[in-house]
C-alpha cells in the first residue's frame, strides 16, 4: 500500500480504532482490511508527531500527511514517481510473457532505492483505474479474439413481396488491440456463425490463439462451467485453423467485456447511422457497414494517443498465426444409426457402409460435395454427395459376397456370359428374355441356368440349351431336367409331328426324342 493511499484513506480511522475503540494493531488490521505493518508505521508516526485523538478540527489532510511524513520524504517520492511510465508498462504488459513483475525488476535496476513490488503493482492500478482500463485482464498480443452478436437487428426488405427480414450483427474484437471486425448476416444459426469466424480471420489477416464465444447453441451444444461440449462443426473449424475454443460463462458478461464494449460502440457507430435506411440484401448492407467499420477502427481513443488500428498493426497483427493455405470448407456433422440394410440416411438420401457395421451408431460429415462417414473417429466411407431425395448410394465393397452377386447379375452380363458358352446358350437366353415379361425375371432365369455349368461344364450345357431351343423349351426346369436325364448326351430323332409334339416340358411324361 502507498504511502498517500494511507494517509488519505486510514490515518483517521487508525486513530480512532486505536484510541477510542481501544482496538489492538492486529484488530484494526482486520476491520480495515490492511498489513499491521502498516497500522504499526501510521500509529508510531503520529506518536513521533505528538498527534493523539481526536485530531484538532484546524489540522487538515494536507497538514496532517505533512505532520506525519517530512518534507524529505515527499520529495523522495516525487523523485521515485517521476521515473515511472506507466505508458510503456501498460504496452508491455500485452506482449506475451512480459509480468508486472518482470517490468518492476527492470525498473529497480536503475532505481535501487524506488518503489516495491507492491507500490509498483499499487500505483499501476491507480494509474489504469484513471484511465478507464480495467486492470484485472490483461490481454496478450495476438491471444484472444472475443465473438458475439448485437442486440440490434438490421431489416431486408424483399423486393418482390415487400416481407422484412430481421439480418444478424456478428461482431469480433481482439483482446490486446481491440481492434474490432463486423458484418451482416441472415442468420445466427451454424453455417451462418462458423463462416462469419473464417472471414474474420480474413479480416485480421491471421488467427488467434483463443476464441472467446458466448453460449448460444451454434457455438455450445451443452454449456459446462469448466467443459462446456462444443458444436462438432464448430470444433472442426477451430481445429482447421489451430485455434482453441474457450467459452464464455453462462451469464458472465464479465469473462468478455471487451466484445460487449464493442458490441455497444457497432451499435452506435455504425448501425445507428443506418436506422433509417432500406436494404434490398446483404451485399447491400454490408457494403455500407465496411467503411464505418474502418471509420471506428481509426478513430483516436479517448484517453490514449492511439487508435484501434493503430494499437493493431502495433500488438496484435505481428503475433497473430498466419492462415491456413487451404481454406476451411463448411461441413456438417450427423450423429445416425445404420440401417440392417447397412444404410445411413443424411440429408433426404441414403448412403452405404461396410455391411459388417450394420446397425452402429456413426458420425456423418456432409460437405457441399462430399459425404463422409466415420466409426470411432475412423473414416469407413466416402461417398460424392447426391441431392436426390430418397436416392440410394451404394458401393459395391460394402455388400456382402452374395449381394454383390445379385446385384451384378444383369441382362447384359447374363447374355455376355450366354455367348461365351455357346451360340445356342445365348440363343436360348435371349428367347427366355424375350418371353419373361420382364428383363430382371429373364435375368434371374438365365443367372439360374448359368449356375447348372459348376455342375455339368459348358459343353453339356450348350447342347442342352440347344435341345432345349428345338423342342421350345425355353425354362430353368427344361435345361435341368435335360441334363439331369441325359438327354442333352443322346441324339434327337427327325420327326414329322407337328411343332407342337416336339414341345417338352418336365410335367408330361415320356420323351420326345
Amino acid at each position: 500500500m502507498t504511502r498517500r493511499n494511507t494517509n488519505m484513506k486510514y490515518i483517521r480511522e487508525i486513530l480512532r480504532l486505536k484510541y477510542e475503540n481501544k482496538l489492538n494493531n492486529s484488530g484494526i488490521a482486520v476491520s480495515l482490511k490492511i498489513g499491521r505493518t502498516t497500522v504499526r508505521e501510521c500509529l508510531k508516526r503520529a506518536s513521533a508527531a505528538n498527534i493523539g485523538w481526536p485530531i484538532p478540527e484546524q489540522i487538515d489532510d494536507s497538514n496532517l500527511e505533512a505532520m506525519l511524513y517530512p518534507s524529505s520524504q515527499s520529495e523522495k517520492s516525487k523523485q521515485k514517481q517521476a521515473k515511472l511510465d506507466f505508458e510503456r508498462t501498460h504496452k508491455e504488459l500485452k506482449r506475451k510473457g512480459t509480468t508486472l513483475h518482470l517490468l518492476w525488476e527492470e525498473y529497480c535496476a536503475p532505481n535501487p532505492e524506488g518503489y516495491s513490488y507492491s507500490q509498483f503493482c499499487q500505483l499501476y492500478r491507480d494509474w489504469a483505474g484513471k484511465r478507464g482500463i480495467w486492470m484485472p485482464q490483461i490481454y496478450k498480443a495476438g491471444e484472444k479474439m472475443f465473438v458475439d452478436y448485437t442486440g440490434v437487428t438490421m431489416p431486408i426488405t424483399n423486393e418482390k413481396d415487400g416481407s422484412v427480414h430481421a439480418a444478424q450483427i456478428f461482431v469480433a474484437v481482439l483482446g490486446a488491440s481491440t481492434y474490432v471486425y463486423a458484418e451482416a448476416t441472415l442468420s445466427q444459426k451454424m453455417q451462418d456463425f462458423v463462416m462469419s469466424h473464417c472471414r474474420a480471420f480474413r479480416f485480421f489477416g491471421g488467427v488467434p490463439e483463443l476464441v472467446i464465444p458466448d453460449n448460444l447453441k451454434s457455438a455450445i451444444i451443452k454449456a459446462h462451467r469448466y467443459e462446456p461440449d462444443e458444436n462438432p462443426t464448430y470444433r472442426e473449424m477451430a481445429k482447421h485453423y489451430g485455434v482453441v475454443i474457450l467459452a464464455a460463462r453462462v451469464r458472465r458478461p464479465q469473462d468478455k467485456p471487451l466484445v460487449e464494449q464493442a458490441v455497444q460502440q457497432v451499435e452506435r457507430q455504425i448501425l445507428a447511422p443506418l436506422r433509417d435506411r432500406q436494404f434490398f440484401n446483404l451485399n447491400e448492407l454490408n457494403d455500407e457497414i465496411k467503411p464505418r467499420l474502418d471509420q471506428m477502427n481509426k478513430k483516436p481513443f479517448q484517453k490514449i494517443s492511439s487508435s484501434r488500428w493503430c494499437q493493431f498493426e502495433e500488438i496484435d497483427q505481428p503475433a497473430l498465426k498466419p492462415l491456413p493455405i487451404i481454406p476451411y470448407e463448411y461441413a456438417q456433422w450427423q450423429t445416425t444409426k445404420a440401417s440392417m440394410g447397412y444404410l445411413v440416411f443424411v440429408d433426404e438420401h441414403y448412403y452405404s457402409v461396410p455391411y459388417r457395421l450394420a446397425g452402429e451408431i456413426m458420425e456423418t460429415r456432409r460437405t457441399k460435395n462430399i459425404v463422409e462417414i466415420y466409426y470411432k473417429n475412423r473414416r469407413i466411407a466416402s461417398h460424392q454427395r447426391s441431392y436426390v431425395k430418397g436416392g440410394k448410394t451404394i458401393l459395391k465393397e460394402h455388400m456382402p459376397k452374395s449381394h454383390q452377386e445379385y446385384a451384378e447379375c444383369t441382362a447384359e452380363k447374363v447374355l455376355k456370359e450366354g455367348g461365351e458358352i455357346g451360340r445356342q446358350t445365348k440363343t436360348l437366353f435371349m428367347k427366355i428374355m424375350d418371353e419373361s415379361g420382364h428383363p430382371k425375371k429373364g435375368t434371374k432365369i438365365c443367372s439360374g441356368i448359368l449356375r447348372l455349368k459348376k455342375s455339368y461344364g459348358e459343353d453339356r450345357l450348350e447342347a442342352a440349351c440347344d435341345r432345349a431351343c428345338r423342342v421350345g423349351g425355353h425354362s430353368l426346369a427344361s435345361i435341368e431336367s435335360i441334363l439331369k436325364k441325359g438327354l442333352d448326351q443322346q441324339e434327337m430323332k427327325e420327326s414329322n409331328q407337328s411343332p407342337v409334339a416336339h414341345i417338352f416340358h418336365e410335367n408330361i411324361r415320356g420323351d420326345f426324342e
